[in-house]
């Protein structure tokens, strides 16, 4: 019993990943290039709250199963609220180890006798990846 809820959890959290446009967005964003887009996918949580007037037609008379709409809409918004400040940390500790590895490579190159200028350290981009069920395979792994 327990391994068949696991298995259902896990399908479920797979489909959710490939198909939900905000789970697709926030996998774009968790990526390095995408990593600068994050505030300004907080405004897309302005759009999301504003839905949340399903609440208002609820009381009104609306359906109950309303409910469920209004609550996605707002778990969707706090998602991308949380995005914001998230990615530019995220980011401010890409650039960080990028610079260190930077600085490490100097001082490697300088011990060793050669010249190295600053624009000598290959940037390497990160694969593209244009399926949502293949930007999970293209995140480069953190050291």
């Amino acid at each position: 019993m327990f391994r068949l809820l696991t298995e259902v959890s896990i399908h479920i959290r797979n489909f959710l990943r490939r198909y939900m446009r905000t789970n697709i967005l926030a996998d774009a964003i968790l990526t390095r290039r995408g990593m600068n887009w994050g505030p300004a996918v907080m405004l897309l949580s302005i759009p999301y709250f504003a839905a949340a007037w399903l609440t208002g037609l609820i009381d009104q008379g609306a359906p109950g199963w309303l409910h469920l709409l209004d609550l996605l809409t707002i778990w969707n918004g706090f998602k991308m609220l949380w995005l914001g400040p998230a990615s530019v940390a995220w980011l401010i500790r890409a650039r960080l180890r990028e610079a260190d590895a930077r600085r490490r490579q100097r001082v490697v190159a300088l011990s060793s006798g050669s010249t190295v200028s600053s624009q000598s350290s290959p940037r390497t981009s990160p694969p593209r990846c244009s399926r949502a069920w293949e930007r999970a395979s293209c995140r480069a792994p953190l050291p």
